[in-house]
C-alpha cells in the first residue's frame, strides 16, 4: 500500500478547505504522509485563540462579502485571496517532522529559481530591496500519534485589501486571546512575474514525490466531489457556522458611548462564547423604561448583528412612543459591534 496521499482542492471556500484539513487530520492513517494543496477567495483566517472583533475590521469584511474562518491551529490572522496558495502536510509519529515539510517547500520554490530561506520558527523569507521580506507563514498542530504543518505562500496577494481587513476599527474593547504580529511581506511575483498557483502546486507536488521516492495520483476535491472521509459533512457544517467562527472568541468586554439629541448613552457589554452575558446601559434619556427593557433583553443574545436587530424590533413593539430614539440607538448600536 502506498504511504503517500495527495489532495488538491478545486474549491475556494475557506470553510470547505479547513473542514477537509481537520477531517483528514482526525481520520488519517498515521502510516501515511499526506499533502493537501488549496486556496481561498476573499477570506480572513484567524487562529483558534483569536477574537475576530479585535483582530479584524468585521464591518468592512461584511460590506465587501469577505468571509471569516477560524482554523483549529494557533497563530495569527491572515488575509487570503486567489493570489495565496496554501499547503498542509500531515504525518504520523515518529515520521512527522516540520523541518521535513519546510524543506519540501524550499526545494519546490528553488526548482522554480526562487531563492527562499527559513527564518525563525514559522516563516520563509526572501531578500528584497535590502530588506528581509516574508513570503510564507506557518502554523503547527500535534496529537499523540500525528502532527501537521500548514502554511501560506504569497504568490500575488492584493496587499491593499489585506490592510483593509486586518486593521480593526478602534473600539473600546478589552479582549483576551492571541494578538497577531504584522510582518513585512512580499509576493513571489516580485521575483518571478509569471508565477501562478498551478505552477507552485506542481512544484510542491514534484518535491513531495521526490523526497519520498514515490508518485501517486492526486485526489481532486470540491463541494460536489467531497473527500471520502467519515465525518466530513458534520465537520463542514461546524466549520461554516457562526458559533465556531465568531462564537469561539474568548470572553471580552465592550464599552461604547454616544451623545444623541434626546440624551447620552453609555453601553457596557461582557461577551462570552459569542453571547452577551452582562449588559448595562446608562443614559440621561427620558425613555429609561425602554432602555432598561433593552438592557435585560440583550442578556443571552448572540453578539451578532441580526440577533441584536431582532431584540430591538421586539423592544420597538413594546415601546412605540420611543420609536425615533430607539431606531437611532439601534443603528448606532449595530454599527458599534460590527
Amino acid at each position: 500500500m502506498t504511504q503517500l496521499r495527495l489532495l488538491i482542492s478545486e474549491s475556494v471556500d475557506p470553510w470547505f478547505n479547513l473542514a477537509v484539513e481537520e477531517t483528514i487530520f482526525s481520520a488519517m492513517d498515521p502510516n501515511q504522509k499526506v499533502l493537501f494543496l488549496w486556496r481561498n477567495d476573499s477570506t480572513v483566517v484567524i487562529g483558534r485563540a483569536q477574537n475576530p472583533w479585535k483582530e479584524c475590521n468585521t464591518r468592512k469584511m461584511d460590506d465587501d462579502h469577505v468571509k471569516l474562518a477560524r482554523r483549529h491551529s494557533g497563530g495569527g490572522a491572515v488575509f487570503h485571496d486567489l493570489g495565496n496558495t496554501n499547503f498542509t502536510f500531515m504525518a504520523g509519529k515518529p515520521d512527522y517532522n516540520k523541518d521535513t515539510s519546510t524543506q519540501i517547500i524550499i526545494d519546490a520554490l528553488q526548482s522554480l529559481n526562487l531563492n527562499v530561506e527559513a527564518s525563525g520558527r514559522n516563516d520563509l523569507v526572501i531578500h528584497r530591496d535590502d530588506e528581509i521580506r516574508k513570503i510564507s507563514g506557518s502554523a503547527y498542530r500535534e496529537k499523540a500519534d500525528r502532527g501537521f504543518h500548514h502554511g501560506t505562500l504569497l504568490i500575488n496577494v492584493d496587499f491593499t485589501r489585506l490592510a483593509n481587513y486586518l486593521n480593526p476599527d478602534p473600539k473600546k474593547l478589552q479582549a483576551k486571546g492571541i494578538t497577531s504580529v504584522r510582518s513585512r511581506v512580499a509576493n513571489l511575483t516580485e521575483l518571478l512575474p509569471s508565477i501562478s498557483h498551478a505552477e507552485v502546486c506542481g512544484a510542491i507536488t514534484e518535491a513531495f514525490f521526490e523526497y519520498y521516492g514515490e508518485k501517486i495520483e492526486p485526489e481532486f476535491i470540491s463541494e460536489i466531489n467531497p473527500p471520502k472521509i467519515e465525518g466530513f459533512a458534520e465537520r463542514f457544517a461546524e466549520q461554516s457556522s457562526w458559533d465556531w467562527n465568531f462564537g469561539k472568541a474568548l470572553e471580552f468586554n465592550h464599552h461604547f458611548d454616544e451623545r444623541f439629541t434626546w440624551g447620552g448613552v453609555e453601553v457596557q457589554l461582557i461577551v462570552k462564547d459569542g453571547a452577551i452575558i452582562e449588559s448595562k446601559i446608562y443614559s440621561d434619556s427620558l425613555y429609561l423604561d425602554s432602555l432598561e427593557a433593552l438592557e435585560q433583553a440583550l442578556i443571552g443574545v448572540r453578539y451578532k448583528t441580526a440577533d441584536i436587530i431582532h431584540v430591538f424590533d421586539n423592544i420597538l413593539k413594546e415601546y412605540p412612543d420611543a420609536t425615533d430614539s430607539l431606531n437611532e440607538l439601534r443603528d448606532w448600536f449595530v454599527k458599534s459591534i460590527q
